[in-house]
């Protein structure tokens, strides 16, 4: 298969760098201004097929990885993803979030903050785990939810992707710039550019733009080397989480837990919302099944085991800085190395500081390494130019997909504030984690040309209702957070119509080798906990979500849509074209109900 060629066909041996307008943009919808024009003009039709579409495992596992022309390495094993887990996880959010948190929202009770993210986190991770075992394809999320839920809503979930994983980097840079001027002992921002700019966009950050530059060089080497960088500075940074642990815990006062929940208990679920973001990189865990050696084995260990960890481990810190410092008093950009300065040991701030910049180093290097690979598979779909699908011969990497990344990344760390990122992170991360929460219930309860009419209608009617009742137990809560009959309504209403699902709808489909346990409820846990935590984040987190995402809708109109329109029709292109067909009936296989 060339990058002119139909699907299929033999890739023939060309050069990594080229810039031709085929490597972008090889869809008929644009070889010629006529030939757009006369896209456009069917964009109804195009939209309702791409509506119903729906891709199939076959597809995302084995046609579309043709578009990267050569394959990722298969050089990782449980162990590596254990401590990918470690680095792409612990870093930016339990060293800067938690300190910011606890003097603006949660108080003393900041650990209750990350015991509801990490119930909601582990929740997605059992999601996450079924699907990566099933589907072991470098796009993760983007190509379960493809599968499962169709190109359009696959569509909004790869702008959210690419969002995250943009946002996800800046933030994590501006944060190493913060830990550095502590390490040097300089006063706050001193490192940063002050200008005139508006609030929020004026300290411009070049540190965390060279940050971005030396963790996209790395991963672009080789995965391998990036695995065993990865083992060394997370086994560091361990060792300074033990010592902050040991020493946080040895110079407690009980007397700065009080008053224990200051900001009550929307201040709480405030913080979980936010601090949801010190989770998030396990996603990254999944985009690495097509680098694995034995994902059906592999992935559940590196996944479960490297969280169940994590979830442990972030509520003993964030139960450790507030017993250390009155929550008054913690500074909120560099939260630990200030506590222990104010308990006497101002030595250990130092080594605090080198711990916090090591972890966030290993999440720069993991995310980097996973968000390469989601860019890849959303490319190798045509909803981005398929030039950043290609894989490199020689290192095994997807090096353009990587350069994006950094770009886009650099470009928005060199303005942003940490505050104003975040936020808008945490929302897109939930939206992504409710999705897939519905997407695995709509695998284990539907397959084409198998479940019947009536069972297929249910299950939209328990999805439809499911998904109401918690954004109506969201929405009270923003209300009314200190009212109780709005929940007398919705909870009921969720408890009920997952119980009906449980007991009045077969399953149509069993995991081959792992799955998530009690199913429906974890999923549908996993859907209401998402968005309960979306309705705790402020106004203005929604606003640049919703602007962020009608930029989205009308790139997908004029461009993504019509490439992927392109791509789907071609010549031996095995994806349904059919209302919700997944596959025809011999391609799919069926489990067992």
């Amino acid at each position: 298969m060339g990058s002119e060629g139909e699907i299929g066909e033999e890739i023939q041996p060309r050069t990594y760098w080229r810039w031709s307008k085929q490597d972008f943009l090889p869809e008929e919808s644009f070889q010629s201004w006529s030939a757009y024009q006369t896209a456009l003009s069917q964009t109804h039709h195009r939209f309702k097929d791409r509506l119903i579409s729906r891709s199939n495992d076959a597809n995302e596992t084995v046609e579309l990885r043709k578009q990267s022309e050569n394959d990722m390495k298969r050089c990782l094993t449980w162990w590596d993803l254990i401590w990918f887990g470690f680095g792409s996880v612990i870093g930016a959010g339990i060293f800067v979030l938690t300190g910011q948190e606890t003097h603006d929202h949660a108080g003393p009770a900041i650990v209750l903050s990350y015991v509801a993210s990490g119930i909601s986190a582990m929740l997605s991770v059992f999601c996450y785990t079924e699907f990566s075992v099933e589907i072991p394809v470098a796009g993760g999320s983007f190509a379960y939810l493809r599968i499962e839920l169709g190109d359009f809503v696959a569509f909004i979930t790869a702008g959210n992707i690419l969002l995250e994983s943009v946002v996800g980097s800046a933030a994590v840079s501006r944060a190493w710039t913060s830990y550095f001027t502590s390490l040097l002992n300089r006063p706050s921002n001193s490192l940063r550019l002050h200008t005139n700019l508006t609030e929020g966009y004026n300290l411009l950050d070049p540190i965390a733009v060279v940050v971005l530059a030396v963790a996209a060089t790395i991963t672009m080497i080789s995965t391998r080397k990036t695995s065993y960088l990865n083992w060394i500075a997370s086994a560091i940074n361990n060792v300074v989480i033990l010592f902050v642990l040991i020493a946080g815990f040895s110079h407690a006062n009980l007397s700065n837990m009080k008053p224990f929940m200051p900001f009550g208990p929307k201040g709480v679920f405030q913080a979980a919302a936010i601090v949801y973001f010190a989770y998030g990189g396990f996603d990254n865990i999944a985009t690495m099944a097509e680098e694995t050696k034995n994902p059906s084995r592999d992935i559940p260990i590196g996944l479960l085991g490297s969280m169940s960890i994590i979830t442990v481990v972030y509520c003993l810190m964030a139960l450790s800085l507030p017993m250390m410092q009155k929550y008054t008093d913690i500074d909120t950009g560099a939260a630990y190395s200030m506590a222990f300065q104010s308990v006497g040991m101002t030595w250990a701030k130092y080594l605090v500081a080198l711990g916090a910049l090591k972890g966030m180093t290993t999440v720069l290097l993991v995310g980097t390494l996973g968000q390469a690979r989601y860019i890849t598979h959303i490319a190798r779909a045509h909803m981005i130019p398929p030039w950043f699908a290609l894989v490199h011969p020689k290192t095994g990497t997807p090096i353009n997909a990587t350069l994006l990344i950094f770009v886009s990344s650099s470009c928005i760390a060199f303005f942003s504030s940490l505050d104003v990122l975040t936020s808008l992170l945490s929302v897109s991360t939930l939206f992504i984690f409710m999705m897939m929460a519905v997407a695995l219930l709509v695998r284990r309860y539907y397959v084409t040309d198998v479940t019947p009419k009536p069972h297929l209608l249910k299950l939209v009617v328990y999805l439809v209702i499911i998904i109401s009742s918690s954004i109506g137990t969201s929405a009270y809560w923003g209300l009314n957070p200190n009212g109780w009959i709005g929940y007398v309504v919705t909870v009921p209403i969720w408890f009920f119509t997952t119980l009906a699902m449980s007991v009045f709808l077969p399953q149509q489909r069993s995991p081959k080798v792992w799955g998530v346990p009690l199913v429906p409820w974890l999923p549908s846990l996993s859907i209401a906990t998402n968005i309960f935590l979306m309705g705790s984040l402020s106004s203005s987190a929604f606003i640049r979500f919703g602007i962020c995402t009608a930029v989205m809708l009308i790139y997908y109109a004029f461009f993504g849509l019509h490439a992927t329109y392109d791509m789907a029709h071609k010549k031996g292109m095995p994806e349904s074209p059919e209302p919700l067909k997944v596959v025809n009936s011999n391609s799919r296989e069926k489990a067992e109900p």
